[in-house]
Formats: C-alpha cells, sequence, structure tokens
C-alpha cells in the first residue's frame, strides 16, 4: 500500500459538504495518510479565509475546523527538506510551488498525492508525474 499525501483541496472536504466531499472522507480510511507539517494547516486556513470573506462560511465555523487540524490522523512530513525537489518539480512541470510541494512530499514518500483541484489533477495527465497524483473522485485502490 503506498502512501497518500493529501492537498488541501481534499483536507478541507473533510470537514465541509461541498462537490466531492462523501469521496474525500472514503479516503481517510485508505491508509497511511500524509500532508506537509505546516503547510497544510496553512493553505487550509487560508482557503477558510477566503470562504468567510465570500459569506459561505462564518468565523465560527472556520475556527472549528482549525482548532481540529492538530488532531487528524494523519503523518506530517517536514517541508524543509523538499524545498529543492519542489522547487525543481514547480520549474519543470510549470506548475505552483504550492502544487508541488504536495507532489515532492509524495515522492519523498513513495507514495502519491491526492487532490480535488481538476486543473492540477488535468495538467499532470499524460506527464512522468501522472501516477503520482489520484483525482478525488477515484475509488481509493483495494488496501494489499
Amino acid at each position: 500500500m503506498s502512501a497518500v499525501v493529501v492537498d488541501a483541496s481534499v483536507g478541507l472536504k473533510w470537514f465541509l459538504h461541498e462537490v466531492h466531499s462523501v469521496e474525500a472522507r472514503q479516503w481517510r480510511t485508505y491508509g497511511e495518510l500524509c500532508v506537509p507539517a505546516f503547510f497544510f494547516d496553512l493553505e487550509i486556513a487560508s482557503i477558510l479565509w477566503k470562504k468567510i470573506r465570500r459569506g459561505e462560511i462564518n468565523r465560527t465555523e472556520a475556527d472549528e475546523i482549525l482548532v481540529q487540524l492538530p488532531s487528524l490522523p494523519v503523518t506530517r512530513v517536514t517541508e524543509g527538506p523538499l524545498l529543492s525537489a519542489t522547487f525543481e518539480l514547480a520549474a519543470t512541470s510549470q506548475r505552483t510551488v504550492y502544487d508541488c510541494l504536495y507532489l515532492a512530499a509524495a515522492m519523498s514518500v513513495n507514495g502519491f498525492m491526492l487532490t480535488a483541484d481538476q486543473r492540477l489533477f488535468n495538467s499532470l495527465q499524460g506527464t512522468k508525474w501522472a501516477s503520482r497524483i489520484e483525482w478525488v473522485a477515484n475509488s481509493p485502490p483495494p488496501v494489499t
């Protein structure tokens, strides 16, 4: 079984009712889930802030999610050692450094990245990184 690096687009669906939330929650039972140690929480907070500003959620809802992040049953992968690989992936793939951090983390744990970011997923199809990214709506592979 491969480790799964969950990006913030999936992690947020564990808490909010959005498109593909049901599928995102199914992945929580897959096996070893990993996230970038600090960046995952920071990106979730950033998304929550945007949702507050757009009136999609209120501050209390955001605070309730933020307080749960440290206790998520995930392995936290330290970002520092991934900086060089992340930057190289961004330069080569023409994707953002932020997106490539998740991809670099997946490669560092010999796993794959799980995303609900359709543009990111589509942009990596047909590349050498296609096997390192999985779409959230796909069923988790059988646990071996």
